[in-house]
């Protein structure tokens, strides 16, 4: 029997694969639970335009990502915190900073959760590493600078 996988299933495959399996395990298990359908001439045909679709969304996504990794490599942030009198923080400075000191200086929205800051946290006045990833295949590499308020 010929299926179509609608999600993972861990031993057989990833979704949108087709696959050949036993008719019960197909017929009683796979379909059943909404993890597979049949493979008609239909059904496969409906599955490659999608994949064509996503494909062409993927690449154009991807595409804007490299041209945004490209801005950011050169770029510097600069995040402004409370310091004390021996230059230390009071607190760290946080990847919700440092998206927002993205977004109001260079006009990128970036999600906090894709930040990644390289080393211990930032407790201390100076220049830091951190990352984003922008795309699963894209990710970039840029400096941020702490400054005193």
């Amino acid at each position: 029997m010929e299926l179509i996988l609608i999600q993972d299933v861990e031993t057989l495959g990833h979704k949108d694969d087709i696959v050949v399996v036993r008719d019960g395990y197909g017929r009683n298990f796979l379909i059943p639970q909404k993890r597979a359908i049949l493979a008609t001439p239909s059904a496969k045909k409906i599955l490659a335009e999608n994949l064509k679709q996503r494909a062409f969304k993927e690449d154009r996504i991807k595409k804007e990502a490299t041209t945004v990794a490209e801005s950011m490599k050169a770029m510097v942030v600069k995040v402004g915190a409370k310091v004390s009198s021996t230059g230390k923080i009071f607190g760290s400075v946080t990847t919700m900073q440092l998206a927002e000191a993205i977004e109001k200086q260079y006009k990128i929205q970036v999600d906090r959760k894709k930040i990644t800051i390289k080393g211990d946290t930032v407790k201390e006045v100076g220049q830091y590493d951190a990352n984003i990833k922008l795309h699963r295949e894209v990710d970039v590499d840029f400096k941020f600078e702490v400054f005193a308020e």
